[in-house]
Parts: C-alpha cells; sequence; structure tokens
C-alpha cells in the first residue's frame, strides 16, 4: 500500500505489513480541528492517551527537528515520559515524528528494555474529506519484533480509543 499526500504529490513510502501497524478512518471533524488536536498541547494533553490513562505533561516545538515530549500517567500512576523529534510538518496535512532522534535530530541513546521501550516512527495523515477528514495513523517499526510488540501492547485498541476522545474534544 503506497499512502500518497493529499492532493498530487509523490507516495510518502510504502507501508510493510511485516513492519507497520496502520489505523485508518474517516472522522467527522474538520482537518483544521484534526490539526489543532494534534499540535496544541493543551488539547493533546486531553486525548492523546487512551483513559484510564492519562497525558500529564506535553511540549510541542512545531517544526523539523523540533521537540515532541509527552509524559503519560498509568491508571497505577507511573509514569512514562516519551521523548521525540518531528521529521515534517505539513500543516492541515501531514506530521511525521519519531522517537528514534531527539530534538536537532541527534539520534537517541537505545530505548530502556525495563520500561518496554522501543523506537518506531509515526506518521498522520489527514486529508478533508466533505466535511470531516480521512485520518491515517501509520506506526513504523524497524523489525518485527518491535511491529508484534506494539501491536501486543494494544496499538489498534489504544490508538482507535485515542482518536475516538480526540473526534469527541473537537466536535
Amino acid at each position: 500500500m503506497s499512502l500518497a499526500k493529499p492532493s498530487n504529490q509523490a507516495a510518502l513510502f510504502s507501508v510493510d505489513p511485516k513492519l507497520d501497524l496502520v489505523l485508518e478512518r474517516y472522522v467527522d471533524v474538520p482537518c483544521e480541528r484534526v490539526w489543532a488536536a494534534w499540535t496544541q498541547a493543551e488539547h493533546l494533553k486531553k486525548w492523546f492517551t487512551p483513559a484510564p490513562w492519562q497525558t500529564i505533561e506535553c511540549e510541542i516545538d512545531l517544526r523539523p527537528g523540533g521537540l515532541f515530549r509527552t509524559v503519560m500517567r498509568s491508571p497505577q500512576g507511573q509514569q512514562f515520559p516519551n521523548v521525540g523529534c518531528y521529521l515534517e510538518v505539513v500543516e492541515n496535512s501531514r506530521l511525521v515524528w519519531t522517537n528514534a532522534v531527539l530534538p536537532g535530530f541527534r539520534p537517541a541513546p537505545a530505548p530502556q528494555a525495563e520500561h518496554g521501550g522501543f523506537q518506531f516512527t509515526a506518521a498522520v495523515l489527514m486529508e478533508a474529506q466533505g466535511k470531516g477528514t480521512r485520518y491515517t495513523a501509520i506506526a513504523i517499526h524497524g523489525n518485527e519484533a518491535t511491529r508484534a510488540q506494539h501491536e501486543a501492547m494494544g496499538f489498534h485498541d489504544g490508538w482507535g480509543k485515542a482518536l475516538d476522545q480526540l473526534v469527541d474534544l473537537m466536535k
């Protein structure tokens, strides 16, 4: 499956089902509102982590090489910081970031195994369709083991529930 940027630009990359996880859905929220939910920390903190988990901190430096940092809190009170770097920012269309690279495009150290961490790149694609948005989220992994780990952690349920929360917030 080749995913293209909305309009007539060349394909971003090809999805490899052995390495990548995809959530695609039509949502009844305009692209501009979906974009705002993803790019404004005060919005993102309210929907990004599927309840009963919470996103308790968020920093966004919305530019290639900029910081994308969140801290998630489990229902038991454990905190999970996540630091990444934006790779591509196309307003109301595409947002790509990774935790394999830190802000300023500095390589990240290996993730801490005791935290279940792994490296991946995420792409969120938005395409206006009528009054809503064709929403595609892709988690790109470096190997089949981390893809399987991410899927077993509940990628589809978790990212789907978070998207539902985004829609409820932004309607």
